[in-house]
């Protein structure tokens, strides 16, 4: 097993986060739970809440590169990925990378590109290359994407695809933070914006050599065996025309090894399972016909899953 990770840095880590996005401790979990499994992150609620600054915030403290593409209707893959482009100098076609070619890539509004835009980052999301004119090129590592997407808003807007969401380790709302924790964010920004102060704490190779010791983190059988009921459960239920995939599956299972990593442990509970069951599941379902103009919420069916199944002792 590799050595592990101090559980003092990943504490400060938080904390750091904590003093730029106040009173968003459970954000702050997920997000670092996804840096932990090597997974992306989809943040879905209004502008203003924090969803760039904590993006920014991230890739100082993990002292990676960051890269940030606004979305647009206009957006096209090769400003994504990149284009060749002529050296006239030597006569030839070379490759000019895109920003994608990043550690942090924050994809604001990610919903407003066409499908076209969209699907250029499957392959980048879902094995850390892209491939322009068959050219294969290996993108930096660690590499996270952290996409955001307003709710509310419809018009030019292109609803993210199921292979696209499922891309996704989690999808998670912010919120507008309490009374409390809102004044703080006012009297913090009377001189000068948080951010500034946010000083590197990890590196990429320590990034990596986390991401490594989440994977030797214990899973015994019978949580195992649980958190494949809950996904089994999904494709079962009356109300989902699709349930979780293996991918899901497996994504849950790496999330949970994170939680316990950032919780110190060397093992995984069933508590971690369930924590991680909506965030992990609930972008994954497709519901019938019938709770789609029911209204069902997908984080309901996920709780009533998760509920309905015994936990092991």
């Amino acid at each position: 097993m590799t050595a592990a990770p101090s559980y003092e840095v990943l504490t400060r880590v938080r904390e750091a986060l904590g003093c730029v996005l106040r009173g968003k401790s459970n954000v702050i979990d997920r997000l670092l739970v996804a840096v932990l499994a090597g997974g992306h992150v989809l943040i879905e609620d209004v502008p203003g809440v924090g969803k760039t600054t904590l993006a920014k915030a991230l890739a100082r403290v993990l002292d990676v590169p960051f890269a940030r593409i606004q979305f647009t209707p206009d957006l096209l893959p090769a400003d994504v990925l990149g284009t060749e482009v002529l050296d006239v100098q030597k006569g030839s076609f070379a490759f000019r990378r895109g920003p994608v070619f990043t550690s942090v890539l924050l994809a604001d509004e990610i919903n407003r590109a066409s499908p076209r835009t969209q699907s250029a980052l499957l392959e980048a999301m879902g094995e850390a290359q892209v491939t322009v004119d068959g050219v294969a090129e290996p993108l930096p590592a660690p590499f996270m994407v952290v996409a955001t997407q307003n709710p509310g808003e419809f018009h030019g807007t292109y609803p993210l695809p199921e292979a696209q969401l499922d891309r996704f380790l989690f999808r998670i709302s912010m919120g507008y933070p309490e009374f409390e924790a809102e004044l703080s964010v006012l009297l913090d920004r009377r001189i000068e914006d948080p951010l500034r102060h946010v000083t590197p704490l990890l590196d990429g190779p320590a990034v990596l050599a986390l991401q490594a010791h989440v994977r030797e983190v214990t899973v015994k059988e019978p949580v195992a065996r649980y958190l494949l009921e809950i996904v089994a459960a999904t494709r079962r239920h009356p109300e989902l025309a699709l349930g979780v995939s293996t991918r899901g599956a497996l994504a849950l299972y790496r999330a949970s090894q994170a939680c316990a990593v950032l919780d110190g442990r060397e093992f995984v509970s069933p508590d971690d399972v369930q924590t991680l069951a909506i965030p992990t599941l609930a972008h994954r379902l497709i519901p019938t016909e019938e709770a789609r103009f029911g209204g069902r919420r997908m984080e309901a069916i996920v709780a009533e899953v998760v509920a309905g199944v015994p936990v092991p002792r």
